[in-house]
């Protein structure tokens, strides 16, 4: 529900988080010895042994077709580059757009599914013979003959738009990070991939009113929560014949979920299956040939099992396998933290990363020196840095981060764990990065990264930990208005979210700069703060995170009100009266919670594209963290701002745009009505056809922006007093 909000955030402040530095995954030589990036439209390699950097594709030669590059994946054998360009967006990102091939000795360059329309092509991949390349167009896989350019579809929608060969449905995608969908075999024989069939799901229509004199209805197929899932089923398409193989997976298609799958062997993929409550994960072995299942493996939860999505990079590819596929790297929350876990094909596993911590995401695997790295925090769970393991089950994990780069750090490393591309950046530190031998922790070239940074004096952003009534402790930062004086009182404005889906507490630079206010709130006169409450994915162990489950809109409110009573209570030069709250999405919906469950606490509130009902919203989101409504449904309403709306005593600015296809627009008109009906004054902005960042059209988030501060200068009137 909440990732695309979040990108969004952070680069309006211009700040590039953890996971959108990974976000464009560095292209690493075969050899693990440099890496290709764009340089200026022209693709170039650079070797760290020798500094040599040579220009692969030059940019004069994709002047003839206009080539602006986007993106771009270099052959197995490094021989070719495919391109992406002229891309345009799908739901969250720009998956869609026109491919080219060039062939490095020849020079040549040649459109791939030049016969095809501009802009409908997904995600298309050399085979790993570099002889033909596969592609997703009107929801079929084709693939393309590289010499003769002959392009053949290899399945079909038997005349469905709703029936997904080699991609997936609106919720697959927001909900499990699931885009490209379909694999080559190792062979270039055959092809696996996922076929979604949304055809028993419901359409959300929502309304252009604004681009014709006459209205336009889109359509999203989007299953409510309460809702069945979507069948989905895997098969292995022969690419010569194009006859696919379906697996035999046991269970019914329409109350389970296949969130990941690879290719595990010459003949043989690897899948995951989640139950419809996502508490029960299964791992199956499936004969490419027979389609055949074999389960291995199981793992259930007392609330919710999280999938690779939600700890590396929001992306399910890849399978870290390893011992030439007699093993792999599993990550699992059982003992009640997250731990990474080696498991062998008959589903025996060992504990990697021994010890009462989290490890946020896996980095790399050098099983030449049987090492495993990883990110984690063990002593503060704001903070990230890069540790590593023997994989024997017995060794003590060792930080690799030196001393001095405390904060926040990320590693981009080479399969091998050779080189990393380092990122860091801090409450007090910029981002910045820097090339390593990732052996040594030093730089490839120049001087070491501690060496360049400048620290920024933030003697007005506190970090702390606070303790509620409820004997609830929890991690904070407090910005404040430079030269305050204490004996004074000074308005204070709360910044939420508290679901599942991200924290609002890092240590990172960012931390305490609120991107929609126009100008400097400190310097205006307003304290600024925020915590991270139960339920959010900080790194204190599973029982932490996870007991939300079938609370959202109660516990997570509930620290978040006990956390600012707390914090006035404490400081004196917090005025009581003067106490705003805003979030958008998630936070949102935390904001419309604490003004209605907590009237007395909370007299502003500015709330976007906020969740409403609950049973407005997905099924895979909703029913992961809160069960499914037919067997609980109270939990629901519980949990739904909609259910305290009559409460509302203070100041209420509600914000949506129209075109909103992951909140959608309905919840805003339930929640309107429901003020209407119980005769509250609130301030409400739709903004026509905007998605859920509010992000669309010329001058809107300035608009966004100007609309935002000055409500709040109004309501909540900055300054000493």
């Amino acid at each position: 529900m909440k990732h695309f909000f979040l990108g969004f955030c952070f680069l309006m402040l211009g700040f590039l988080s953890q996971a959108q530095f990974k976000a464009d995954k560095i292209k690493w030589t075969a050899d693990n010895n440099g890496l290709y990036e764009n340089d200026n439209n022209a693709i170039v390699s650079t070797n760290f042994k020798t500094g040599a950097q040579k220009v692969i594709v030059p940019a004069d030669a994709l002047k003839a077709g206009k080539i602006n590059i986007k993106d771009f994946t270099i052959g197995a054998d490094e021989k070719q580059v495919l391109i992406f360009t002229n891309t345009a967006r799908v739901w969250r990102y720009n998956t869609r757009g026109d491919y080219w091939l060039f062939d490095i000795a020849s020079a040549k360059l040649q459109q791939i599914g030049k016969d095809k329309p501009a802009q409908t092509l997904l995600y298309a991949k050399l085979s790993p013979d570099g002889k033909k390349v596969a592609y997703v167009h009107a929801n079929n896989i084709y693939v393309e003959d590289v010499t003769t350019g002959v392009a053949t579809v290899l399945t079909s929608t038997n005349n469905s738009k709703k029936l997904i060969n080699g991609t997936f449905d609106w919720v697959y995608e927001e909900e499990f990070g699931c885009r490209d969908g379909f694999r080559w075999s190792a062979d270039s024989k055959s092809i696996a991939y996922w076929q979604v069939d949304a055809n028993q799901i419901k359409d959300y229509y929502m309304l252009n009113t604004t681009d014709d004199i006459y209205s336009k209805v889109i359509p999203v197929e989007y299953p409510k929560v309460g809702e069945a899932p979507s069948p989905v089923k895997i098969g292995v398409v022969n690419v010569e014949n194009a006859k696919t193989t379906w697996m035999n997976i046991p269970g019914d298609p329409a109350n389970n979920y296949l969130p990941r799958m690879e290719w595990s062997a010459a003949n043989e993929l690897i899948v995951q299956q989640l139950n419809r409550k996502q508490n029960e994960s299964k791992l199956y072995f499936c004969n490419a040939s027979t389609g055949e299942a074999k389960q291995f493996y199981t793992e259930s939860d007392k609330a919710w099992i999280d999938i690779k999505s939600r700890w590396n990079d929001d992306d399910p590819r890849g399978w870290e396998f390893m011992e030439k596929g007699k093993s792999f790297l599993w990550v699992s929350e059982k003992d009640g933290w997250r731990h990474i876990y080696k498991v062998t094909r008959d589903g025996k596993e060992t504990l990697l990363t021994v010890g009462n911590y989290d490890i946020a995401t896996i980095s790399a695997v050098d099983e030449a020196k049987n090492e495993l790295y990883f990110i984690a925090s063990p002593d503060n769970p704001i903070q990230r840095y890069l540790y590593k393991v023997k994989m024997d089950g017995k060794s003590k994990a060792v930080r690799v981060t030196p001393a001095g780069y405390e904060g926040t750090n990320s590693y981009e490393c080479s399969p091998n764990g050779s080189y990393a591309v380092h990122g860091f950046n801090s409450r007090t530190v910029a981002p910045a990065s820097q090339f390593l031998n990732l052996a040594t922790h030093k730089p490839v070239a120049g001087d070491e990264l501690l060496k360049t940074i400048k620290p920024v004096n933030k003697d007005n952003l506190e970090f702390f930990t606070i303790t509620t009534e409820d004997g609830v402790t929890m991690d904070g930062w407090i910005s404040k208005p430079k030269s305050y004086d204490p004996s004074k009182k000074y308005p204070v404005v709360l910044y939420v979210y508290s679901e599942p889906a991200t924290t609002t507490v890092e240590d990172e630079f960012y931390s305490g700069n609120n991107f929609l206010f126009g100008g400097d709130m400190n310097a205006q006169g307003y304290f600024y703060v925020s915590f991270n409450s139960r339920g959010t994915p900080t790194l204190k162990g599973a029982e932490w995170r996870k007991s939300i489950y079938k609370q959202i809109g109660r516990i997570n409110i509930r620290d978040q009100a006990m956390g600012m009573k707390k914090l006035l209570a404490d400081r004196s030069y917090l005025d009581a009266n003067r106490v705003a709250v805003w979030g958008w999405s998630g936070g949102g919906s935390t904001t419309l919670h604490l003004m209605f469950q907590y009237p007395d606490l909370f007299q502003t509130g500015i709330a976007i594209a906020a969740v409403g009902n609950q049973l407005f919203y997905d099924n895979i989101y909703q029913e992961r963290y809160m069960g499914i409504p037919q067997e609980n449904k109270d939990d629901f309403i519980k949990g739904s701002p909609i259910t305290y709306a009559k409460n509302l005593k203070g100041n209420l600015l509600y914000i949506h745009g129209t075109g909103d296809d992951n909140v959608h627009y309905s919840n805003a008109e339930v929640l309107v009505n429901e003020l209407i009906k119980n005769g509250k004054l609130f301030q409400f902005m739709p903004y026509p056809n905007r998605t859920h960042s509010i992000s669309e059209g010329a001058g809107t988030f300035q608009h966004l922006m100007k609309l935002y501060t000055a409500y709040l200068k109004e309501k909540c009137p900055p300054g000493a007093r």
